[in-house]
């Protein structure tokens, strides 16, 4: 795998973007998903998975632990009929959350994993107790090291009635995966509501898994012996999807986003209805429209449907060219207004407060060099050179390639001054 780890972008601003961009399969429905492949001894054809650093890793884990298989485009095709290694090391990791995933399935198949602590975003506390809790229920036992978690089983898993003490998206898609192979039915409630558990399910459905409850917060999961391999297409990436909305959403940009589903992101452009701008939904397609004057809004992010905490920095970073006084409050992480910092570097005027960040615009923006600290927060900095006048430089700029399909490529068929530099 290429090292991105020195990337820096280059952007000078102020350039009208105009045309369509492509939104790519979703990544956060493309990491389970390859997980999943480990739960059958047969084959599988992923389509429209995102070329992107963290689905590199994960397909590179899974060659770890014995697959063998091609990525191509953005298609995987991929087996893995009999586990060689039950360990995914540190290394392979260490960039991302793609060893959580894989616990549920390798002990549900394997009766072992050894897995890495996950890496990914330092964006705050992200739990993986709930995770732990439900695969000790279903008969595993669990033991720590500061670097690894072990799980190991007697035969299969069994069946657990388990209420998530609070919404966990992976959580949800690791016990559903577990238990699709465990002995008889588990009942899983206050899952996650998110699309990409959703096209999750129609996975493991399409592999022969019995679960009841889709969109829902009960599911229901009656345990088979072995599941079967299965051609599936990934669900566009709804966090792709709003980021170029809100691009569309600065300056004099004109942008249509194509390849999307807009009820996903629905909390969004409720917001964006509120602030004044006019949303136009074609066939599959999102395209916002400048609609006279903007209002401030106060914005919480909450698990699906409410608003995701995924897009609360690029709203953040709309927000600065806003008139007024706006708020969000970041109720899912507590360490996610990193981007502040940068973004008031370029002179905007965000003040941060606990969990709370109180923006005040409209701010012009100008060109300085900023670091990007996550992935999402990345893609609000770009956002911010794009509105910026003169030449923004973005240092730690791999963190956006771990999550969006060729931001910048994208960006500059539509009209951005754009540059990757590889030191």
């Amino acid at each position: 795998m290429k090292n991105l780890k020195n990337t820096t972008i280059v952007i000078t601003g102020q350039n009208r973007l105009v045309g369509n961009i492509h939104v790519s399969g979703a990544k956060n429905a493309a990491l389970p998903e390859l997980a999943a492949t480990i739960l059958s001894d047969k084959e599988f054809l992923l389509e429209d998975v995102p070329v992107v650093e963290d689905i590199k890793v994960m397909f590179h884990a899974l060659e770890n632990l014995g697959a063998k298989g091609t990525f191509t485009g953005s298609t995987v095709k991929l087996s893995l009929p009999r586990v060689t290694s039950s360990l995914v090391p540190r290394d392979i990791v260490e960039t991302s959350r793609a060893s959580l995933l894989i616990l549920g399935p390798l002990l549900a198949r394997n009766g072992f994993a050894q897995v890495s602590k996950p890496g990914g975003c330092p964006i705050g506390d992200r739990k993986f107790n709930y995770h732990l809790d439900g695969l000790s229920l279903m008969g595993a036992k669990i033991s720590e090291t500061t670097d690894h978690i072990e799980a190991k089983s007697q035969g299969r898993l069994k069946s657990i009635d388990y209420s998530f003490p609070h919404k966990t998206v992976t959580g949800t898609e690791n016990l559903l995966m577990a238990a699709t192979l465990a002995q008889g039915t588990t009942v899983l409630r206050n899952c996650a509501l998110e699309p990409e558990v959703g096209d999750l399910i129609d996975l493991l459905q399409s592999m022969g898994a019995h679960i009841q409850g889709k969109d829902t917060e009960t599911l229901i999961i009656t345990g088979k012996e072995s599941l079967n391999g299965a051609v599936h297409r990934m669900i566009p990436d709804r966090i792709a999807m709003g980021t170029y909305v809100i691009a569309g959403c600065l300056g004099e940009n004109d942008i249509t986003v194509e390849n999307t589903v807009p009820e996903y992101i629905q909390s969004l452009l409720d917001i964006l209805a509120q602030i004044g701008y006019k949303i136009e939904i074609g066939n599959n397609t999102i395209h916002p429209i400048h609609n006279g004057g903007l209002k401030p809004v106060s914005v919480e992010t909450l698990p699906y449907p409410g608003y995701p905490t995924d897009l609360q920095a690029q709203l953040t970073m709309l927000l600065t060219q806003v008139d007024g006084v706006s708020t969000i409050k970041e109720n899912i992480f507590n360490n996610r207004f990193q981007h502040a910092e940068q973004l008031n570097r370029m002179g905007a005027r965000i003040n941060v407060t606990g969990n709370e960040a109180q923006i005040t615009g409209r701010t012009p923006l100008k060109g300085n060099t900023i670091h990007a600290t996550d992935l999402r927060a990345s893609a609000a900095l770009v956002l911010g050179a794009l509105a910026a006048q003169g030449e923004t430089v973005i240092q730690n700029a791999y963190q956006l390639f771990r999550g969006y399909e060729d931001m910048p490529g994208k960006l500059l068929a539509l009209g951005a001054d754009i540059g990757v530099i590889d030191l």
